[in-house]
């Protein structure tokens, strides 16, 4: 029996796979886009950022891509399918909590972008992408073993792009940590 619980609402939307998909997108795109109107402002461009920054124009393209891919939707797709279906304690307790872990990387996923853009708290938004990394990869070590590895193929790109965005997110807050323009940076 495992010690974690998921209210029902969460298993259903995962359950389908229209839903599973479309939740995460729905929320990321409702979170993103106040994004836009910040990112031609001054106070984005006026940050110092990190070598490897990509141009702005890619964000709004891959997290998108890496919502529906999903990483996250679908490999929450696959991981209920298999609890429902899961005998053993142990795999269960693995799923159910792989699956909290999931959605608490959401939210943190939502809580991101207003942390970032909208309230200018950079290091704030680190402390959150740190967490959201390290919650992504333990979920991630979760799932795999019942679900045989297929969220895992899943999960490992969001995985990569989510360490690529805490490192520029890190850099931008070191870069810019003397600098104060009214708001913490």
């Amino acid at each position: 029996m495992s010690i974690i619980y998921l209210p029902n609402i969460l298993l259903s939307i995962s359950r389908n796979p229209v839903t599973a998909l479309g939740f995460p997108l729905a929320l990321g795109v409702l979170s993103g886009t106040p994004t836009a109107k910040v990112v031609r402002g001054s106070w984005y461009n006026n940050l110092l950022f990190p070598p490897g920054r990509v141009p702005r124009q890619v964000f709004p393209i891959v997290w998108p891509l890496l919502y529906l891919c999903k990483s996250m939707g679908y490999a929450s797709h696959i991981a209920v399918k298999v609890l429902d279906v899961s005998v053993s304690s142990s795999s269960r307790s693995s799923l159910t909590f792989g699956l909290a872990l999931y959605y608490a990387q959401l939210c943190m996923n939502l809580a991101w972008t207003p942390l970032f853009f909208g309230y200018k708290q950079v290091g704030v938004a680190l402390i959150d992408s740190i967490l959201m990394v390290g919650t992504t990869l333990y979920a991630t070590k979760l799932l795999d073993g019942p679900t045989h590895s297929r969220t895992t193929y899943l999960l490992v790109p969001y995985c990569g792009w989510l360490c690529f965005a805490t490192y520029l997110n890190a850099g931008i807050w070191w870069l810019n940590r003397k600098r104060r323009s009214g708001k913490d940076v």
